[in-house]
């Protein structure tokens, strides 16, 4: 295994070769991400009387789903490319996929599996939400280790003065130009999400059925949103509109709606409902 190429280079993303078998680095972060969110969302699910199966069944028709969306969700919005390399629209593994069509893909899956189990999916929601976001976070330095999520030129004296590591500062070196870390940026903000998710996740009487996810939504938009205006390599509409950016505001803007609807409904608190009810 080779984690540096060189002193002072950028990282190998080739974890590891077995023949003619490469385990890329940002399949390796991926999977330990999902892996990370689904033993998580077990623990709280039993809390709240959701048995564990149900996740574990859950996830094997989420990834496949939530795979394919983000590769699509990226593909359609880089079509220009992809229609004149067709056969890399494949290739997962050299990066190219998109959080919110992961999303999207994850959460279609979701609706048709908990009607079809008789579960309350605003609680599978909440369950689900803080450890998503912790893997979205983890996901990001997948993004690192292929050199994408960055921002524009800066130079070397500003990543230093963000005190961050030798190899992050090394990885940054991108197409002859330091460049700023968003994925980092977005990894922080996930991370400090998931905190702030799970230390009031268990407050009583301080969410009802529902208000975790969205205020999940809330604060992983608002954060994308700042970011992504950051970032010299969105996703583009034309070449004046960021896509994630639109969504970020649609998905904010509706979490928002919803929040409100749904206090003015009196829906049960989080701790004190029954996972069974729709």
């Amino acid at each position: 295994m080779q984690f540096w190429q060189s002193l002072g280079t950028a990282i190998n993303p080739i974890a590891l070769k077995l023949g003619p078998i490469q385990i890329h680095w940002y399949g390796v972060i991926i999977a330990s991400a999902v892996i990370i969110a689904l033993t998580l969302s077990v623990r709280e699910g039993q809390r709240v009387g959701i048995e564990s199966d149900n996740f574990y069944d859950y996830i094997l028709w989420a990834l496949p789903a939530a795979i394919i969306f983000a590769r699509a969700y990226y593909v359609i919005f880089e079509w220009g490319y992809y229609s004149q390399h067709p056969a890399e629209i494949i290739a997962v593994w050299d990066g190219g996929i998109a959080i919110y069509g992961s999303l999207i893909g994850a959460l279609l899956v979701m609706w048709f599996f908990c009607r079809s189990r008789s579960i309350s999916i605003w609680i599978m929601l909440d369950v689900v939400a803080p450890t998503v976001i912790l893997a979205q976070g983890i996901g990001r330095w997948g993004n690192f280790m292929n050199q994408e999520a960055f921002g524009k030129i800066t130079s070397h004296a500003f990543l230093q003065d963000l005190h961050l590591p030798t190899f992050i500062i090394n990885q940054m070196y991108i197409s002859g130009a330091y460049r700023i870390p968003t994925f980092f940026y977005e990894s922080c903000w996930d991370v400090l999400g998931f905190v702030v998710l799970i230390i009031l996740r268990h407050r009583h009487h301080l969410f009802r059925q529902g208000e975790i996810f969205l205020s999940y939504v809330m604060w992983y938009s608002a954060g994308r949103f700042v970011i992504e205006g950051m970032r010299t390599d969105s996703l583009m509409i034309g070449n004046t509109i960021r896509v994630s950016q639109v969504l970020s505001v649609i998905l904010f803007v509706g979490a928002i709606a919803l929040f409100i609807i749904r206090r003015r409904h009196k829906y049960p608190w989080y701790l004190e409902i029954d996972a069974t009810r729709k």
